[in-house]
């Protein structure tokens, strides 16, 4: 009997290994962050106060896909409600302020806590597939206005590079989601993105 069993176990423990390196990838791996910045500001977050931030993925030929973000949240103000997190498009120079490069549409919703009480909060995705070396937004909002409350997003100073990663100065700000204007300053607003890189089709015929 208990040489039956010696197999069996090294079947079961074969097949969680196979299994092991998904649950890995499907966590994703920090490419890039500034949470470790110390904050220089915040930015108001409600329905007639959005904000958009920008990063740019990095060279994977195959592209990335996006498994989650964290932002840096402080207390919140008043009593607000239903914060919203989504990636956006983007198209031309990531540098002007002008509103044709500002987000173009959203790409899908992350979900996660309500970040009322301030601090590190993880909003995931279900994958939303990343270009190589393209620029994305990271679109925050609320349904309540500010004069009700609002949230607020932790800002830094400075650009931050990672993995082919960069986390871009500057932002866009927008009062409906639908026009948006450059801030041209150098106001960064802390967040890590979580991304796992897709496979090249020589990787994927090997495994």
């Amino acid at each position: 009997m208990n040489n039956l069993r010696a197999p069996a176990v090294g079947i079961i423990l074969f097949i969680i290994g196979l299994f092991a390196p998904r649950l890995t990838a499907a966590q994703g791996a920090l490419y890039v962050s500034n949470l470790g910045q110390t904050p220089t500001g915040s930015a108001a977050i409600g329905s007639d106060s959005w904000v958009a931030q920008t990063f740019i993925t990095g060279g994977s030929l195959d592209g990335y896909f996006l498994n989650s973000v964290q932002l840096l949240m402080n207390g919140a103000s008043g009593i607000p409600s239903g914060f919203a997190v989504s990636l956006y498009s983007k198209t031309g120079d990531p540098h002007s302020a002008t509103t044709g490069d500002s987000p173009q549409g959203s790409l899908g919703s992350l979900s996660g806590l309500d970040p009322a009480t301030g601090g590190v909060f993880t909003y995931a995705t279900s994958g939303i597939m990343l270009s190589p070396s393209t620029f994305y937004f990271v679109v925050v909002t609320a349904a309540t206005p500010v004069a009700e409350g609002s949230y607020n997003w932790s800002a830094a100073t400075a650009l931050t590079r990672g993995n082919g990663f960069t986390i871009d100065n500057g932002y866009y700000s927008s009062a409906n989601g639908s026009t948006w204007t450059g801030i041209d300053r150098q106001d960064v607003f802390q967040l890590g993105i979580y991304a796992t890189a897709v496979p090249e089709p020589a990787t994927v015929a090997l495994a």
